[in-house]
């Protein structure tokens, strides 16, 4: 059978940045990919945080090559935001999807994107035809879920942990699990908190999302606004606290924690980790060693710990994706022909076309449409 014609080549480097462990295409995917006509370039040893080995890309098409080849693809993936070294190895204006993280821009990391004419696209804010974001919101709720199954193997690890089951049994009472927001990773950790037996209190200021995720979740979980004397009683009580976005984050001090059980196992999956509990060190899942016992920390990045689920997740994500790039024949087409992906830019062609990367940059940010109906 003929292959198509070749449409774009996709690189996909190791990611050194962080800890992060997730990949963003599986060999499977990959398969599909260049069947589709796309080249894909994977760098040696990057698949092995999601335990696939080069072989098993190679037998589905993909070339593993040296680090600067995989950069020098016409789209590069990346999770982590990119250093300015490899930047450089970039060809220019090649497109890089990444994920925002906001609070780990640097200036001279963008400034190296804006000087090569990067295209950079935010995964996490690309949203489809329907208002969906199809990244993120799959991306949460692996997270949600990741947070309560670590939790639930933390704390009944006999000796750093308190040696207790999540559900309790007959006769003895279960956990608590104090959930903050009710977007989707919220509503992913309530739910596996509540089916693994236990006591589960939700918390937002946005009543509307409150009631279709208390709606949703059943008699299992308990629902309240952001009430301070009610939320306060219920981390008091907690086993379990998972922080996520909600409309204002309440910013829990160290007189806060200090009332709090001991042992208990905190995890902030919010986008901008460690202003909900200031007092507190943040712990990478992504290459932590479980700490808990006298040494109470915030733990973020919980999909990082089960890297080879989100590499399926995302996978399933970007096919869809690549379809619709292919469809737009381009890439700047693509960016005229998908609002979706507009909004989720932040540099176009040496341009800063996103408030808060401009301000990292120290430009000035620019209107993308402008951009796009003079190319």
């Amino acid at each position: 059978m003929k292959r198509p014609r070749r449409i774009f080549s996709i690189g996909l480097p190791r990611c050194e940045a962080g800890g992060e462990r997730r990949f963003p295409l599986t060999p499977e995917a990959v398969a599909i990919m260049v069947e589709r006509g796309f080249e894909v370039r994977v760098e040696e040893g990057a698949g092995n945080p999601i335990h696939y080995s080069d072989a098993a890309y190679t037998r589905c098409g993909a070339s593993v090559v040296s680090r600067s080849e995989a950069f020098a693809a016409d789209i590069v993936i990346h999770l982590r935001p990119v250093s300015a070294d490899s930047v450089k190895m970039m060809r220019r204006g090649a497109m890089l999807l990444t994920m925002s993280f906001a609070h780990q821009l640097v200036r001279r990391d963008v400034k190296a994107l804006l000087d090569n004419n990067i295209i950079t696209i935010a995964i996490d804010r690309i949203t489809d035809s329907r208002g969906n974001a199809p990244f993120a919101d799959i991306l949460s709720e692996i997270d949600g879920r990741a947070a309560v199954a670590i939790a639930s193997a933390l704390l009944a690890d006999p000796v750093h942990g308190k040696g207790i089951l999540l559900g309790g049994v007959a006769g003895i009472v279960p956990c608590e699990a104090t959930v903050i927001g009710s977007g989707i990773a919220a509503c992913a950790a309530a739910r596996s908190a509540s089916g693994a037996g236990a006591m589960v209190r939700i918390f937002d200021d946005d009543v509307y999302s409150l009631r279709e995720a208390t709606r949703d979740l059943g008699a299992w979980a308990v629902g309240s606004s952001l009430h301070p004397k009610v939320l306060r009683g219920a981390l008091r009580a907690a086993d379990i606290v998972v922080v996520t976005d909600t409309s204002a984050h309440p910013v829990l001090g160290a007189d806060v924690v200090e009332d709090m059980k001991r042992g208990v196992v905190i995890f902030d999956l919010t986008s901008c980790p460690g202003k909900v509990f200031p007092s507190l060190r943040c712990v990478d899942l992504a290459d932590a060693v479980a700490e808990i016992g006298e040494v109470r920390c915030c733990y973020v990045n919980a999909g990082s710990a089960v890297p080879r689920t989100a590499a399926m997740a995302l996978s399933n994500t970007f096919l869809t994706f690549f379809s619709d790039i292919t469809a737009s024949d381009g890439l700047v087409n693509a960016l005229k022909l998908m609002p979706g992906m507009q909004r989720a830019a932040m540099t176009f062609l040496g341009k800063a076309v996103d408030r808060h990367v401009a301000e990292v940059a120290g430009v000035r940010a620019v209107d993308l449409d402008i951009y796009l109906t003079l190319s």
